[in-house]
């Protein structure tokens, strides 16, 4: 392990906790769904980037590979709630 690293990847976690925090903040109140649905999009965004520093943090690359997949999920259900809304079909 890398000296220090793990402290390191402590305060990343607590700075990625604020913008987790604003975005559950939009998630509940936003005045439109497409809003609700920027900040969901935006805690799964913060969610990945957390696992790939994890993966970083124990030098495993399972979290880096799981981060990925979370990744396409993340992307392909943000494509079908966008088709959802526009009113078209799947």
């Amino acid at each position: 392990m890398i000296e220090g690293f793990e402290t390191w990847y402590l305060g990343v976690l607590a700075l990625l906790f604020l913008p987790v925090l604003m975005a559950i903040i939009r998630v509940i109140k936003g005045p439109t769904v497409p809003d609700r649905i920027v900040g969901l999009d935006t805690i799964n965004t913060i969610v990945i980037v957390g696992m790939v520093i994890f993966g970083l943090a124990q030098q495993t690359l399972i979290y880096i590979d799981v981060a990925i997949v979370y990744a396409l999920l993340s992307f392909i259900s943000t494509l079908f709630i966008a088709k959802y809304l526009e009113g078209g079909e799947f």
